[in-house]
Protein backbone atom coordinates (compact mmCIF):
# COMPACT_ATOMS: atom_id res chain seq x y z
CA UNK A 1 0.00 0.00 0.00
CA UNK A 2 3.00 2.33 0.89
CA UNK A 3 4.33 1.59 -3.12
CA UNK A 4 1.16 2.00 -4.35
CA UNK A 5 0.32 5.64 -2.36
CA UNK A 6 3.85 6.54 -3.70
CA UNK A 7 2.99 5.90 -7.67
CA UNK A 8 -0.13 7.36 -6.85
CA UNK A 9 1.08 10.71 -5.67
CA UNK A 10 3.89 10.36 -8.72
CA UNK A 11 1.51 10.00 -11.92
CA UNK A 12 -1.12 12.64 -10.11
CA UNK A 13 2.02 15.12 -10.35
CA UNK A 14 2.57 14.22 -14.23
CA UNK A 15 -0.68 14.31 -14.87
CA UNK A 16 -1.03 18.01 -13.27
CA UNK A 17 2.51 18.86 -15.25
CA UNK A 18 0.65 17.82 -18.39
CA UNK A 19 -2.52 19.71 -17.78
CA UNK A 20 -0.62 23.22 -16.16
CA UNK A 21 1.52 23.20 -19.86
CA UNK A 22 -1.16 22.15 -22.26
CA UNK A 23 -4.07 24.72 -20.53
CA UNK A 24 -1.03 27.85 -20.39
CA UNK A 25 0.36 27.19 -24.32
CA UNK A 26 -3.38 27.80 -24.96
CA UNK A 27 -4.25 31.25 -23.07
CA UNK A 28 -0.59 31.95 -24.55
CA UNK A 29 -2.00 31.34 -27.88
CA UNK A 30 -5.36 32.94 -27.17
CA UNK A 31 -3.78 36.29 -25.68
CA UNK A 32 -1.37 36.56 -28.80
CA UNK A 33 -4.89 36.25 -31.27
CA UNK A 34 -6.51 38.71 -29.02
CA UNK A 35 -3.60 41.05 -27.99
CA UNK A 36 -3.93 40.75 -24.27
CA UNK A 37 -0.32 40.80 -23.03
CA UNK A 38 -1.22 40.50 -19.28
CA UNK A 39 -2.84 37.13 -19.94
CA UNK A 40 0.76 36.08 -21.96
CA UNK A 41 2.63 37.40 -19.06
CA UNK A 42 0.14 35.32 -16.25
CA UNK A 43 0.93 32.17 -18.50
CA UNK A 44 4.43 32.14 -19.60
CA UNK A 45 4.48 32.65 -15.37
CA UNK A 46 2.70 29.48 -14.80
CA UNK A 47 4.35 27.65 -17.03
CA UNK A 48 7.96 29.14 -15.53
CA UNK A 49 6.51 27.44 -12.42
CA UNK A 50 5.49 24.44 -14.06
CA UNK A 51 9.15 24.22 -15.46
CA UNK A 52 10.87 24.04 -12.16
CA UNK A 53 8.31 21.60 -10.64
CA UNK A 54 9.26 19.00 -13.23
CA UNK A 55 12.93 20.01 -12.89
CA UNK A 56 12.84 19.05 -9.31
CA UNK A 57 10.61 16.23 -9.98
CA UNK A 58 13.09 14.91 -12.35
CA UNK A 59 15.97 14.97 -9.98
CA UNK A 60 13.66 12.75 -7.68
CA UNK A 61 13.74 10.24 -9.98
CA UNK A 62 17.58 10.22 -8.99
CA UNK A 63 16.33 9.04 -5.66
CA UNK A 64 16.20 5.29 -6.14
CA UNK A 65 18.40 4.42 -3.01
CA UNK A 66 17.10 1.60 -0.79
CA UNK A 67 16.35 4.84 1.70
CA UNK A 68 15.97 6.99 -0.14
CA UNK A 69 12.14 7.53 0.17
CA UNK A 70 12.55 7.23 4.12
CA UNK A 71 11.91 9.55 6.51
CA UNK A 72 15.58 11.28 8.18
CA UNK A 73 17.02 12.25 11.47
CA UNK A 74 19.38 15.17 11.09
CA UNK A 75 21.82 16.28 13.19
CA UNK A 76 23.33 19.54 14.18
CA UNK A 77 26.96 20.13 16.19
CA UNK A 78 28.24 22.87 16.74
CA UNK A 79 32.41 23.53 16.20
CA UNK A 80 35.01 24.83 17.85
CA UNK A 81 34.51 28.92 18.89
CA UNK A 82 32.02 28.93 21.58
CA UNK A 83 29.32 31.14 21.11
CA UNK A 84 29.56 32.59 17.75
CA UNK A 85 29.90 28.74 16.04
CA UNK A 86 26.63 27.79 18.53
CA UNK A 87 24.91 30.50 16.85
CA UNK A 88 25.80 28.94 13.59
CA UNK A 89 24.61 25.66 14.50
CA UNK A 90 21.30 26.75 15.74
CA UNK A 91 20.94 28.96 12.04
CA UNK A 92 21.82 26.00 10.65
CA UNK A 93 18.61 24.23 12.87
CA UNK A 94 16.48 26.59 11.75
CA UNK A 95 17.65 26.87 8.10
CA UNK A 96 17.04 23.28 7.12
CA UNK A 97 13.85 23.30 9.28
CA UNK A 98 12.69 25.99 7.23
CA UNK A 99 13.53 23.81 4.24
CA UNK A 100 11.03 21.28 5.81
CA UNK A 101 8.39 23.11 6.04
CA UNK A 102 8.45 24.38 2.98
CA UNK A 103 8.02 20.80 1.93
CA UNK A 104 5.20 20.26 4.44
CA UNK A 105 7.18 17.89 6.05
CA UNK A 106 6.69 17.12 10.17
CA UNK A 107 9.61 17.89 11.87
CA UNK A 108 10.05 16.50 15.73
CA UNK A 109 12.94 17.25 17.90
CA UNK A 110 14.79 14.47 19.13
CA UNK A 111 17.36 16.25 21.43
CA UNK A 112 18.93 19.56 21.89
CA UNK A 113 21.42 21.06 23.78
CA UNK A 114 21.76 24.70 24.16
CA UNK A 115 24.54 26.95 24.05
CA UNK A 116 25.48 29.22 27.46
CA UNK A 117 24.62 32.13 25.82
CA UNK A 118 23.41 31.55 22.32
CA UNK A 119 22.73 29.00 19.91
CA UNK A 120 23.04 25.05 20.49
CA UNK A 121 25.76 23.08 21.10
CA UNK A 122 23.69 20.04 19.55
CA UNK A 123 20.22 19.21 18.24
CA UNK A 124 18.66 16.13 16.52
CA UNK A 125 15.27 16.48 14.95
CA UNK A 126 13.36 13.56 12.63
CA UNK A 127 12.09 15.22 9.21
CA UNK A 128 9.26 12.91 8.56
CA UNK A 129 8.13 12.94 4.81
CA UNK A 130 8.37 11.21 1.01
CA UNK A 131 11.88 11.13 -0.28
CA UNK A 132 13.01 12.78 3.41
CA UNK A 133 16.33 11.19 3.53
CA UNK A 134 17.06 11.16 -0.11
CA UNK A 135 17.04 14.85 -0.36
CA UNK A 136 18.90 15.27 2.65
CA UNK A 137 21.13 12.73 2.13
CA UNK A 138 24.31 15.22 0.48
CA UNK A 139 23.71 17.63 3.42
CA UNK A 140 26.01 15.73 5.33
CA UNK A 141 29.00 17.30 6.23
CA UNK A 142 31.13 20.70 7.78
CA UNK A 143 29.44 23.95 6.65
CA UNK A 144 31.25 27.25 6.80
CA UNK A 145 30.24 30.80 7.53
CA UNK A 146 32.02 34.03 7.52
CA UNK A 147 30.29 37.27 8.62
CA UNK A 148 30.61 40.39 11.25
CA UNK A 149 30.01 38.93 14.19
CA UNK A 150 26.80 39.94 16.55
CA UNK A 151 28.93 39.36 19.54
CA UNK A 152 32.36 40.95 19.04
CA UNK A 153 31.64 44.16 20.39
CA UNK A 154 34.89 45.03 17.70
CA UNK A 155 32.53 44.01 15.07
CA UNK A 156 35.29 42.01 13.66
CA UNK A 157 34.76 39.47 10.83
CA UNK A 158 34.83 35.81 12.09
CA UNK A 159 34.61 32.33 10.55
CA UNK A 160 32.68 29.79 12.19
CA UNK A 161 31.75 25.88 11.20
CA UNK A 162 29.36 23.81 12.27
CA UNK A 163 28.38 20.07 11.13
CA UNK A 164 25.45 18.41 9.72
CA UNK A 165 24.85 14.44 9.53
CA UNK A 166 21.99 13.11 8.43
CA UNK A 167 20.80 9.32 8.04
CA UNK A 168 17.79 7.77 7.20
CA UNK A 169 14.86 6.30 9.74
CA UNK A 170 15.52 2.37 9.33
CA UNK A 171 11.87 0.58 8.67
CA UNK A 172 10.86 -2.70 8.83
CA UNK A 173 12.11 -3.26 5.37
CA UNK A 174 16.13 -2.91 6.51
CA UNK A 175 16.86 -5.28 9.32
CA UNK A 176 19.70 -4.32 11.88
CA UNK A 177 21.02 -6.98 14.21
CA UNK A 178 22.39 -5.17 17.58
CA UNK A 179 23.60 -7.39 20.23
CA UNK A 180 22.56 -6.01 23.81
CA UNK A 181 26.12 -6.79 24.99
CA UNK A 182 27.53 -4.41 22.27
CA UNK A 183 25.19 -1.58 24.27
CA UNK A 184 26.28 0.87 26.75
CA UNK A 185 22.95 2.50 27.88
CA UNK A 186 23.12 6.00 30.29
CA UNK A 187 19.91 7.76 31.79
CA UNK A 188 20.04 11.49 32.72
CA UNK A 189 17.60 14.31 33.53
CA UNK A 190 15.63 15.78 29.98
CA UNK A 191 16.74 19.17 29.76
CA UNK A 192 13.92 22.09 29.37
CA UNK A 193 12.58 25.41 29.70
CA UNK A 194 11.64 24.71 33.25
CA UNK A 195 8.01 25.57 35.59
CA UNK A 196 5.59 22.88 33.97
CA UNK A 197 7.87 21.24 31.76
CA UNK A 198 10.87 20.47 33.71
CA UNK A 199 11.18 16.78 34.27
CA UNK A 200 11.95 15.30 37.22
CA UNK A 201 13.20 11.76 36.63
CA UNK A 202 16.35 10.91 34.85
CA UNK A 203 14.22 9.39 31.96
CA UNK A 204 16.80 10.58 28.90
CA UNK A 205 18.09 8.23 27.24
CA UNK A 206 22.06 7.79 25.71
CA UNK A 207 22.94 4.44 24.23
CA UNK A 208 27.23 3.97 23.13
CA UNK A 209 27.35 1.02 20.84
CA UNK A 210 30.67 -0.17 21.53
CA UNK A 211 31.82 -2.06 18.56
CA UNK A 212 31.19 1.40 16.42
CA UNK A 213 31.61 4.35 18.67
CA UNK A 214 28.45 5.49 18.32
CA UNK A 215 26.70 7.56 20.46
CA UNK A 216 22.66 8.63 20.00
CA UNK A 217 20.06 10.12 22.37
CA UNK A 218 16.81 10.98 22.93
CA UNK A 219 15.05 12.84 25.78
CA UNK A 220 12.01 14.02 23.78
CA UNK A 221 9.42 11.83 25.79
CA UNK A 222 8.66 11.88 29.07
CA UNK A 223 8.44 8.06 29.64
CA UNK A 224 12.04 6.18 29.99
CA UNK A 225 10.67 3.83 27.77
CA UNK A 226 9.61 5.26 24.89
CA UNK A 227 13.21 7.23 25.00
CA UNK A 228 14.97 3.88 25.01
CA UNK A 229 12.99 2.69 22.11
CA UNK A 230 13.43 6.26 19.93
CA UNK A 231 17.19 5.87 20.53
CA UNK A 232 17.37 2.45 19.39
CA UNK A 233 15.98 2.99 16.16
CA UNK A 234 18.01 5.87 16.14
CA UNK A 235 20.70 3.73 16.41
CA UNK A 236 19.69 1.23 13.51
CA UNK A 237 19.94 4.20 11.73
CA UNK A 238 23.15 5.09 11.92
CA UNK A 239 24.65 1.88 12.01
CA UNK A 240 22.96 1.59 8.80
CA UNK A 241 24.16 4.83 7.06
CA UNK A 242 27.93 3.77 8.67
CA UNK A 243 27.39 0.68 6.09
CA UNK A 244 26.30 2.85 3.33
CA UNK A 245 29.29 5.27 3.78
CA UNK A 246 31.94 2.11 3.90
CA UNK A 247 30.05 0.99 0.60
CA UNK A 248 30.07 4.26 -1.11
CA UNK A 249 34.09 4.87 0.25
CA UNK A 250 34.56 1.74 -1.58
CA UNK A 251 32.89 2.72 -4.34
CA UNK A 252 35.21 6.38 -4.77
CA UNK A 253 38.00 4.74 -4.21
CA UNK A 254 37.45 2.68 -7.72
CA UNK A 255 36.13 5.97 -9.15
CA UNK A 256 37.95 9.17 -9.29
CA UNK A 257 34.54 10.96 -10.53
CA UNK A 258 32.39 10.01 -7.79
CA UNK A 259 32.29 13.48 -5.11
CA UNK A 260 33.67 12.56 -1.40
CA UNK A 261 30.96 13.44 1.03
CA UNK A 262 31.92 11.95 3.83
CA UNK A 263 31.45 13.18 7.32
CA UNK A 264 34.31 15.72 8.58
CA UNK A 265 34.83 17.49 5.07
CA UNK A 266 33.42 20.87 4.61
CA UNK A 267 30.65 20.75 2.19
CA UNK A 268 29.73 24.11 1.87
CA UNK A 269 30.93 27.76 2.44
CA UNK A 270 28.05 30.79 3.19
CA UNK A 271 30.14 34.16 3.21
CA UNK A 272 27.69 37.12 4.54
CA UNK A 273 31.07 39.67 4.58
CA UNK A 274 32.55 41.59 2.71
CA UNK A 275 30.30 39.86 0.30
CA UNK A 276 27.18 38.13 -0.17
CA UNK A 277 27.68 34.31 -1.49
CA UNK A 278 26.90 30.47 -0.30
CA UNK A 279 29.09 28.08 -2.58
CA UNK A 280 29.16 24.27 -2.70
CA UNK A 281 32.07 23.58 -2.70
CA UNK A 282 31.54 19.99 -4.40
CA UNK A 283 29.26 21.15 -7.54
CA UNK A 284 30.61 24.90 -7.95
CA UNK A 285 27.00 25.93 -7.50
CA UNK A 286 26.51 29.15 -5.84
CA UNK A 287 24.20 31.94 -4.94
CA UNK A 288 24.49 35.86 -4.08
CA UNK A 289 20.97 35.66 -2.58
CA UNK A 290 22.56 34.34 1.22
CA UNK A 291 19.28 35.43 2.90
CA UNK A 292 17.07 32.92 1.09
CA UNK A 293 19.10 30.29 1.51
CA UNK A 294 19.42 30.63 5.42
CA UNK A 295 15.62 31.08 5.22
CA UNK A 296 15.29 27.01 3.71
CA UNK A 297 15.54 27.96 0.02
CA UNK A 298 18.15 24.59 -0.79
CA UNK A 299 16.73 22.66 -3.64
CA UNK A 300 18.93 24.16 -6.00
CA UNK A 301 22.31 23.22 -4.12
CA UNK A 302 20.54 19.63 -3.50
CA UNK A 303 19.00 19.09 -7.04
CA UNK A 304 23.27 19.77 -7.70
CA UNK A 305 24.91 17.30 -5.30
CA UNK A 306 22.13 14.48 -6.09
CA UNK A 307 22.99 14.28 -9.39
CA UNK A 308 26.87 14.81 -8.92
CA UNK A 309 25.91 11.90 -6.59
CA UNK A 310 24.44 9.95 -8.61
CA UNK A 311 25.86 10.61 -11.94
CA UNK A 312 29.59 11.33 -11.16
CA UNK A 313 28.99 14.63 -12.94
CA UNK A 314 29.07 17.97 -11.09
CA UNK A 315 26.93 19.41 -13.35
CA UNK A 316 23.37 20.59 -12.22
CA UNK A 317 20.29 20.15 -13.53
CA UNK A 318 19.69 22.73 -16.20
CA UNK A 319 18.47 26.37 -14.36
CA UNK A 320 14.70 26.94 -15.07
CA UNK A 321 15.44 29.85 -16.75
Amino acid sequence: MQKRDELDVQVKAVKALEAAVRDNSELIEMGDAEGDADVVKEAEQALHEALKEARSAQVETLLSGEADANDAYLEIHSGAGGTESQDWANILLRMYTRWAERRKFKIEVMEMHDGEEAGIKSATIKISGHNAYGWLKTESGVHRLVRISPYDSAARRHTSFSSAWVYPVVDDTINIEISESDLKVDTYRSSGAGGQHVNTTDSAIRITHIPSGIIVACQAERSQHKNRATAMAMLKARLYEAEMQKREEAANAESAAKTDVGWGHQIRSYVLQPYQMVKDLRTGHETSNTSAVLDGDLDDFMEASLAAKVTGYADRVADAD
